[in-house]
């Protein structure tokens, strides 16, 4: 890959990080069993898809993750999109609690060593295709083997300036986005 020219100023990290929170994104739970048989994993949203042929999501996730490195060498996770009502599993799971799934509710996949959160509105079942630097980050290509969507009309968890919010699709069209319901930020 070609790099560009590095001549500018260098980005001020502080700077960077309140430019990034003013993205909005939804928020997905990666999880796995290790190989010890145990349940691991971290709230992440640094996720989307990637490409339809052949199905491929992506996900990137810290160097220093502790849950991350349980899952690696397995080659394969599960993804949870979160539903608004889902704020405390996506707390417990982005904490460095020594057992994160102990008071949560889950249930294993297709693959028994894909770990899927219950009341999620998605779940996709990947094996790992590919991971690739990302700096201090490693950036995951996951290929999907099975899907569910247990929560059709749910509505999303959302993440903007580092606070959670809902959002609400409405109208006669399916996904329609009206100003008459914006996203609650809370």
């Amino acid at each position: 890959m070609e790099r560009l020219s590095t001549t500018m100023a260098p980005v001020d990290p502080g700077e960077f990080r309140d430019a990034l929170s003013r993205f909005a994104s939804g928020v997905t739970v990666v999880a796995g069993l290790d190989e010890a048989g145990a349940p691991a994993g971290l709230a992440c949203q640094s996720f989307a898809s990637l490409s339809l042929d052949p199905p491929l999501v992506l996900f990137c996730v810290a160097r220093t993750s502790s849950s991350w490195a349980r899952l690696r060498p397995t080659g394969r996770f599960g993804i949870s999109v979160l539903a608004e009502d889902q704020r405390g599993e996506c707390r417990t799971l982005g904490s460095r609690s020594a057992d994160k799934f102990a008071d949560l509710d889950w249930h294993t996949g297709h693959d028994p060593g894909t770990v899927l959160l219950d009341g999620a509105l998605a779940h996709l079942e990947c094996t790992v295709e590919r991971i690739a630097d990302g700096g201090d980050h490693e950036v995951v290509i996951g290929r999907v083997t099975a899907l569910t969507t247990p929560r059709p009309d749910g509505r999303p968890l959302l993440y903007f300036r580092s606070r959670f919010g809902t959002g609400r699709f409405t109208g006669a069209g399916h996904g329609e986005l009206t100003d008459e319901h914006p996203a609650l930020w809370l």
